[in-house]
């Protein structure tokens, strides 16, 4: 059976992983151990892996990367020059879950993460009249969002099905009683204050994605994660790095939803002043519309730029029994997306 075939009836399925070879390291986490780039090279890596046509990436054309970075000895390079290897990383990185070696959902690939949140953000923050109008874009928002973090995270650690689905269940309903609580807070008290109406959504927003971000991958704390050396062996499994990449990533959640939130705002307050305005309001959604989409396609790649997708821990301030002691002083983790 073809991996395309098997993929129907296995989404998960293993990807360049041989089980006759125990010391296998995932390319992807080796990739993002050697490649320590700075903030701009990691942006400018992040706007290829964006690139949407990356949701569309047949298996065929990702097992074939996969097997070129196994099995060809320049592909230990990321800097190589060869354009066959930088685009078998390029469509690795963009499918390939590090942790699991599994592909990543179609759906739920850091590719469709700005066509599915921008819109939906611009309805979330959209005055809307009747409680369906207001709720539906905040569930749908929230449950993306949890799905995204969950299937992004950090899974290295062992959890049953039903745990996970309750964090799910609970983060998509906080997330979901945060994000509402802006419009019916306006309807009761009727707070017409111009920078009231619009900053208040705006502060909720950001943190229901924060509480998103928070109990979607709360066992990666609770749990722990697997931490390697610079060769991405496992050393043993830490509550303290979970909990580390936990608030990296909650960090830069809020920076891109904050902002992605607040620009188009903002953009608003003033153009509704202007004479264009006066003569054509119906602009005024066009207006930020595309100001919230041109926002969080800045923001999407640098708020994944901000921190590492491998982490840097020292190996010190870990618990005391990791079980692989090491001599190295600073060790990595994956923080996830």
């Amino acid at each position: 059976m073809s991996l395309e075939q098997e993929e129907e009836t296995q989404p998960g399925r293993l990807l360049g992983r041989s089980d006759a070879v125990p010391a296998f390291i995932e390319p992807n986490v080796r990739f993002w151990i050697t490649e320590r780039q700075s903030f701009i090279r990691r942006f400018l890596q992040w706007t290829e892996l964006l690139d949407p046509t990356n949701v569309f990436i047949s298996v065929e054309s990702i097992e074939n990367s996969r097997q070129l970075l196994c099995t060809n000895q320049d592909a230990s390079s990321p800097a190589s020059a060869d354009q066959r290897i930088q685009e078998a990383w390029k469509r690795s990185l963009a499918t390939v879950h590090p942790d699991s070696s599994n592909l990543i959902p179609k759906l739920f690939r850091p590719a469709a993460f700005l066509p599915f949140m921008a819109p939906t953000v611009f309805l979330s923050m959209t005055p809307l009249k009747g409680i369906k109008s207001v709720i539906l874009p905040q569930v749908f928002l929230c449950a993306y969002m949890a799905a995204f973090n969950s299937i992004n995270g950090n899974r290295s650690y062992t959890c049953k099905p039903l745990e996970r689905s309750l964090l799910m269940a609970g983060a998509v309903a906080s997330s979901t009683f945060l994000g509402v609580i802006p419009q019916f807070v306006q309807k009761k008290y009727g707070l017409t204050g111009p920078w009231i109406k619009r900053i208040l959504p705006v502060v909720f927003l950001v943190q229901a994605s924060g509480m998103n971000v928070y109990m979607s991958r709360s066992l990666e704390s609770i749990k722990g994660i697997a931490v390697m050396d610079k060769e991405g062996n496992v050393l043993g499994h830490s509550r303290i790095a979970g909990t580390k990449a936990v608030r990296e990533t909650l960090a830069s959640r809020i920076v891109l939803f904050g902002t992605s939130a607040l620009i188009p705002e903002v953009f608003t307050y003033f153009f509704k002043r202007t004479q264009f305005f006066r003569k054509n309001p119906g602009s005024l959604w066009i207006l930020k519309l595309s100001c919230t989409v041109l926002a969080m396609g800045l923001m999407v790649p640098f708020s994944f730029s901000i921190f590492p997708q491998v982490g840097q821990i020292r190996y010190c301030s870990l618990e005391e029994k990791i079980p692989s002691p090491t001599e190295e002083t600073e060790i990595f983790y994956h923080r996830g997306v």
